[in-house]
């Protein structure tokens, strides 16, 4: 199947990034021999069409920054892969495919030194930029502190649609290895993500960002818990 003969509505929905096409079709190369991969493909496909069918409509295509290469989208396609290939797929699979979508970006901004007070301004201000995309689409509904010198950067999402989606579907099981990208991200900036709590499984997904050699980051030690999710105490 073709992805312009998927069958979603493209006046509402996006289709999953070119990116996020080649780690699905990559990870169906690893796991199945080459007479059932497009079959296998076509399932992935049609699961996608089938959970956009019922999902909502207000997320707003193209025009939202959050559709794109590892966003929501692409997080829904890879549940779908998920779905098809769990027999044959691992957790850590599917957080190496998220970090392939989202870590090249921020692998391009390795100058990029959140211990240094204008870079932590800098990455302050981009928070609140992405606030008022949140705004103006009501997806991620996101608050951002007001900034002080020398304290950590915090933000907050009190709504996120990948994770209400997972939570519709059954598949809060896999929501760490999309999430846990958010750490990975960070250390590409010489910066730390502390978080106690995500919207899958509490209210809020809270990010706390100091630089890595803050002494905030000691005070709050990583560990990852029994669902997979890193956090922080």
């Amino acid at each position: 199947m073709k992805d312009s003969e998927l069958q979603i509505d493209r006046s509402c929905h996006v289709l999953y990034s070119k990116p996020c096409k080649k780690e699905i079709l990559a990870k169906i190369a690893l796991h199945y021999p080459e007479a059932e991969r497009e079959t296998i493909w076509e399932q992935v496909q049609r699961q996608y069409a089938a959970f956009l069918s019922d999902w909502r409509t207000d997320l707003g295509g193209k025009k939202n920054f959050h559709n794109g290469v590892g966003g929501t989208y692409d997080c829904i396609a890879i549940m779908s892969y998920y779905v098809v290939c769990k027999a044959v797929t691992s957790f850590r699979e599917i957080e190496e495919m998220e970090e392939n979508l989202i870590l090249p970006t921020f692998r391009k901004l390795k100058f990029v030194d959140c211990n240094k007070p204008f870079w932590r301004k800098l990455m302050y201000k981009a928070f609140v930029r992405a606030k008022s995309g949140c705004d103006k689409w009501h997806d991620y509904e996101m608050s951002v502190a007001p900034y002080e010198t020398d304290k950590p950067i915090y933000y907050e999402f009190t709504a996120c649609p990948a994770a209400e989606f997972a939570i519709k579907h059954g598949l809060t099981d896999i929501m760490p290895a999309l999430c846990n990208v958010d750490y990975a991200s960070m250390e590409l900036l010489h910066a730390r993500l502390v978080r106690t709590t995500t919207c899958v499984d509490g209210c809020r997904c809270d990010y706390t960002i100091c630089g890595d050699q803050d002494p905030y980051v000691k005070e709050h030690p990583e560990y990852q818990d029994e669902a997979g999710f890193r956090r922080n105490k």
